[in-house]
């Protein structure tokens, strides 16, 4: 498997090692970003600039180890896959990160044929390549895109999990679009409208035939209907039946979708992680908008600033894609200049600006000014500036990475 084309984020401290393994990694046609901190290692997978195929992490690093950044980084997300550097010293360290997902480890010193041969084998084979993203360029948005076309060759019903504005309904249609199924009818059954805007279930099942039934909103459905649906399902129904419901287990394994429906759709799951865990996506997304909004304009824009782009991945976007659009749809409208600003996609911020602070807003100003002070007193010595503080070095970090630090 070669390299070429590969993003692989490098963490090493160690001058000499991290400058041979860049270098040779990008003579295998592979493009390296290339961090010597722990801290540094969790901007550069979380909010990367191009996804991520693989991290070659130094198991021990100046202001903490790989150990504690690969925990960081599954608490919140599915991480790449990591190869571990270790010392003979770390090897059951490294056996351990194994077995807790981690891809791989060598010890040092080692042969760089050897290395390179480790490495290949832990990426992910591209199985989307040529194709162009739908969902997002993230690994999970990724993945989300490859398990709908998997599942767009089957029959199975399928429950789609996520939060709004996260497009379910897109996705399932997609999935329709895919199938041997696509020249028969999609029929949407909204559960979240009102009750007069919505078909009855037993309307929506005859109107679907030998077509996709789209239930948005499983959770929503009476008692009744989904003893109907259930029926339907278990006695061989010519339709195939696609679900929505929310990202979390509460709203159907608490009771609203009993038990026996829901392992009808058990199997065969697509969940769409928040767009908050998906920074680099919201920067793509707003790029997809913006060359479709930007045509509407009678004098188009450049494009998106530096600064709006990384205004995009720090914002935790509650409201997901279709907060996103409504924010590019009013910069592109209003924006003054030739590119748009984070003032034109969060106009709010001057608002609030001339406002009295809230309390939550004292008390991060108040953390971020001591953390500042912390580390100005160690020279940036992160490990002991969480002493200071009394806090682990890896919580000093996630609170480094909210206050932008």
């Amino acid at each position: 498997m070669t390299l070429r084309g590969r993003h692989i984020v490098l963490v090493e401290d160690d001058e000499i090692m991290g400058g041979s393994v860049h270098q040779r990694l990008e003579l295998e046609g592979a493009s390296v970003t290339w961090v010597k901190l722990m801290g540094r290692g969790l901007s550069a997978i979380r909010t990367p600039r191009r996804p991520v195929d693989a991290v070659v992490c130094d198991i021990r690093l100046p202001d903490g180890t790989g150990e504690e950044l690969y925990e960081t980084l599954c608490r919140t997300s599915s991480p790449p896959p990591f190869l571990f550097i270790t010392g003979q010293g770390g090897i059951d360290q490294a056996v351990r990160l194994l077995r807790a997902g981690a891809a791989d480890y060598v010890t040092k010193p080692f042969d760089m044929g050897g290395f390179l041969d480790r490495l290949a084998l832990i990426l992910r084979p591209e199985e989307d390549a040529g194709l162009p993203p739908q969902t997002g360029i993230s690994a999970g948005a990724r993945r989300v895109d490859a398990l709908v076309a998997e599942y767009a060759a089957g029959d199975h019903p399928v429950l789609i999990r996520g939060a709004k504005g996260l497009g379910k309904a897109r996705l399932a249609r997609r999935m329709h679009d895919q199938s041997d199924r696509r020249a028969a009818p999609f029929v949407e059954r909204n559960s979240y409208r009102a009750t007069g805007a919505r078909p009855a279930l037993a309307e929506a099942i005859g109107a679907v035939g030998e077509g996709t039934l789209f239930i948005n909103g499983i959770e929503r459905l009476s008692p009744r209907d989904q003893g109907r649906l259930f029926e339907a399902l278990t006695e061989g129904a010519p339709f195939r039946t696609i679900a929505s419901t929310w990202p979390d287990t509460e709203a159907t394994e608490g009771g609203a979708v009993r038990a026996d429906l829901l392992y009808l759709f058990a199997a065969h799951e697509v969940f769409v992680p928040p767009l908050s865990e998906r920074p680099e996506d919201a920067v793509w997304l707003a790029g997809q908008f913006f060359e479709v909004l930007n045509g509407r304009r009678a004098a188009p824009l450049r494009g998106l600033s530096s600064h709006a782009e990384a205004a995009l991945r720090a914002h935790d976007w509650p409201g997901n894609g279709r907060e996103l659009r409504a924010r590019l749809l009013r910069a592109v409208e209003a924006a003054q200049g030739d590119r748009v600003f984070p003032s034109d996609l969060f106009p709010e911020i001057g608002a609030e600006s001339d406002r009295f602070p809230t309390l939550a807003q004292a008390r991060e100003a108040a953390e971020r000014q001591q953390i500042a002070a912390a580390l100005s007193r160690t020279d940036g010595q992160v490990g002991e500036a969480a002493k200071l503080l009394r806090v682990s070095r890896t919580t000093l970090w996630e609170k480094m990475q909210k206050l932008g630090l």
